[in-house]
């Protein structure tokens, strides 16, 4: 399962009318085979290993300024 998968569609042939009967054309017919099975759970899993811890240093010094423009 493909998040943007009409994008996906459209760059594929793209790709294919770009390099026309090319070998490279024929290599990149079937990239979403190049995914295994929990290829998307793991990046959205790693996305998220990434992602979270920076979003809560950013809202506790967010909080800790507010905090402490309240209460001085």
């Amino acid at each position: 399962m493909i998040l943007f998968q009409r994008k996906f569609d459209r760059m594929k042939a793209f790709e294919k009318e770009r390099l026309g009967n090319d070998r490279r054309a024929l290599e990149q017919e079937n990239l979403e085979d190049c995914l295994e099975k929990n290829d998307t759970l793991a990046l959205i899993l790693s996305a998220l290993i990434t992602i979270v811890p920076v979003a809560l240093v950013f809202l506790c010094l967010i909080s800790a300024i507010a905090y402490f423009l309240i209460v001085h």
